[in-house]
């Protein structure tokens, strides 16, 4: 058994620890996040790498209970933006101490800003600068975030819940329901995975979804080219109406999101044209008609807007199984540090600025 698959394996324990650690011992720190984003004048959300689409599973649930946020990937919003004085900044890392989130941190310190860090380290710079530091206690995973990444999600998305006031104990309980469900479903996923042609060595990924779902969909993409060490390409499913439709062609690989309440008839029509046009297309969603796709991955319900917290599960499963097939090491980086702490290249032998730009 792979490390990631171990990984995968016990992140419904995991998210359950996190739901009671957020509702018990760690909710007076949540409770003061909730103040201070009430309070602020704007409030923006960010991360890189994984814990950016985190935030992008988290901002719908802002959004959707009418406070919007900023929602801005932490490389662009250290570059390409000015933070106004009583803004609050909600930064998600599971390090703390990636080079732009350090570099964020120096940049609104002192500047009336209130960085709200979520984190899975204790002793990270994110968590002993921010104001307010939601520090969620998971097991680091070996190397590709799996239950660093839903942990987090799951974090921002019930601070999200705190802010709009719908976060109550009926709510804790059905979102612990739901992942409850899902632990019993993984071996039922796993089967289907297992014998699937939609896997396939060598071919080009393509994900689509919505809402809170993208963060799932960008996440796959991810785990595509970090685990399979593979090509893939994401986005959402309207955006990809308007023009890149034009690419499908015979065998080619689509994996959809379909909301639990959203789009579902347009969506699955989406579905149904790109296997007409010779594409085979894994879907993950609620009550899926049958034979609606090639790969089907029937979730339990969850609270509207919450998908993202269990839907992501099937496609790691998926990454894992075909970087398996693949004949790849998807427990190892051949390039990437486990934390990026320098600005220049890719390489780290070679880091640092180009000699004629020094």
């Amino acid at each position: 058994m792979t490390r990631f698959l171990r990984d995968i394996l016990r992140q419904p324990n995991e998210l359950l620890r996190t739901i009671d650690f957020l509702l018990g011992a760690g909710r007076p720190t949540l409770d003061a996040a909730t103040t201070a984003i009430r309070g602020a004048r704007h409030v923006y959300l960010t991360g890189i790498g994984s814990s950016w689409h985190a935030a992008l599973s988290a901002g719908p649930l802002f959004h959707l209970g009418a406070h919007p946020v900023y929602v801005q990937d932490a490389a662009e919003l250290l570059l390409f933006a000015t933070l106004p004085p009583h803004s609050a900044m909600v930064v998600i890392s599971r390090s703390g101490r990636s080079v732009e989130i350090v570099n964020l941190l120096a940049k609104v310190r002192n500047s009336g800003v209130t960085v709200i860090g979520i984190t899975n380290s204790a002793d990270a710079p994110l968590a002993r600068e921010g104001q307010i530091s939601i520090v969620v206690p998971t097991e680091m995973d070996h190397a590709i975030s799996v239950n660093t990444y839903s942990t987090l999600a799951a974090t921002a998305g019930i601070l999200a819940s705190a802010v709009v006031g719908s976060l109550d104990a009926s709510l804790a309980t059905l979102l612990s329901c739901a992942v409850e469900k899902t632990a019993w479903s993984i071996a039922g996923w796993q089967a289907q995975i297992a014998d699937t042609p939609w896997l396939a060595p060598g071919l080009v990924y393509y994900f689509l979804a919505r809402g809170s779902s993208l963060g799932s969909c960008q996440e796959a993409r991810l785990l595509w080219e970090e685990g399979v060490k593979s090509p893939a390409t994401a986005m959402g499913t309207g955006s990809f109406r308007h023009g890149p439709q034009e690419m499908v062609a015979k065998d080619g690989r689509f994996g959809v999101w379909i909301d639990g309440e959203r789009m579902r008839g347009q969506d699955l029509a989406v579905a149904r044209d790109l296997r007409k046009l010779g594409a085979s297309v894994m879907l993950i969603g609620r009550d899926l008609p049958k034979d609606a796709g090639d790969l089907a991955f029937q979730l339990p319900a969850v609270p509207p807007g919450w998908q993202f917290l269990i839907d992501i599960i099937p496609a790691q499963l998926a990454a894992e199984r075909l970087a398996r097939l693949s004949g790849v090491d998807c427990d190892s980086f051949r390039y990437c540090s486990f934390i990026v702490e320098d600005e220049y290249g890719l390489l780290r032998e070679q880091a640092g600025p180009p000699k004629d730009q020094k």
